[in-house]
């Protein structure tokens, strides 16, 4: 029937999507099952860098169930990262049938930068970003009254603010390919940086979980450092493989220098 050859190939995507979805949520749990029993000494690391912020108080479960859902949830937190480089694997092997073969070649350095840019921006998180978001967040408390520290609270704006950052440490290598590959010209990013500010800021509001201006302030810092620091790079990449003059090319001068060579 001549539905079937149309068909197929839309199945045989959802059976890679379905296969690939399966391998991350199996490493995920595997890896949660174990990380469990380690969850108590876990969570005694992530709350170093607020304990000064608290000012002696202790951490309160306040369920019964409170003990089981925090560590079921740092646990998974864990697994997450632990399993990072698995889980950024196959969503770009789920890509590489669709890539041209000398774009394949950027897969295995893609894969190798986005975990590095994961871990890093959950590294500036731990040692930048919470110390100085919980002591603001409590200040602000401290200020009106006594509080009681909720567990499942302090550790659920901790987990996503570690994950918020290291999502959104990958952006420089989006502004990297976007400019690398001519998809957007060199010379927009450049002529239009106000509107890109504007945008890092609005991005710095939605990623970052706590609502405070020390978070967004020091988010906002770190996504224009890394934008820069992505274009130069860029830059060097554009000039050495094709001069100074394709930082202006768009996407169809980049395609018509590249059939030119052919």
């Amino acid at each position: 029937m001549p539905i079937g050859p149309a068909r197929m190939p839309i199945m045989d995507h959802l059976g890679e999507l379905r296969r690939r979805v399966t391998i991350i949520v199996v490493a995920v749990i595997v890896c949660a099952l174990i990380v469990y029993m380690a969850t108590p000494t876990l969570i005694e690391l992530m709350m170093d860098q607020i304990e000064e912020a608290m000012r002696g108080q202790e951490l309160v479960v306040i369920s019964v169930l409170g003990g089981f859902t925090i560590r079921f949830k740092v646990a998974l937190f864990f697994s997450v990262i632990i399993c990072c480089p698995i889980i950024i694997w196959e969503i770009m092997a789920f890509f590489l049938p669709a890539l041209k073969p000398k774009e394949r070649k950027w897969v295995v350095p893609t894969v190798a930068a986005m975990v590095a840019l994961f871990f890093l921006g959950m590294i500036f998180c731990f040692f930048v970003i919470q110390p100085a978001a919980f002591g603001w967040l409590l200040d602000q408390s401290f200020e009106i009254g006594a509080i009681m520290p909720n567990a499942e609270d302090y550790l659920d704006i901790y987990m996503l603010l570690e994950i918020g950052f290291g999502i959104a440490f990958q952006l420089p290598l989006v502004i990297f390919y976007l400019s690398v590959f001519h998809l957007v010209p060199y010379k927009t990013f450049r002529a239009q940086w106000r509107f890109v500010y504007v945008g890092l800021m609005v991005l710095s509001a939605v990623v970052t979980p706590d609502a405070s201006p020390m978070t967004m302030v020091l988010m906002f810092a770190a996504l224009i450092g890394l934008y820069e620091v992505a274009l130069a790079v860029a830059r060097v990449i554009i000039v050495a493989r094709d001069g100074r003059e394709a930082l202006k090319w768009s996407r169809d001068d980049y395609e018509q220098h590249a059939f030119d060579k052919q």
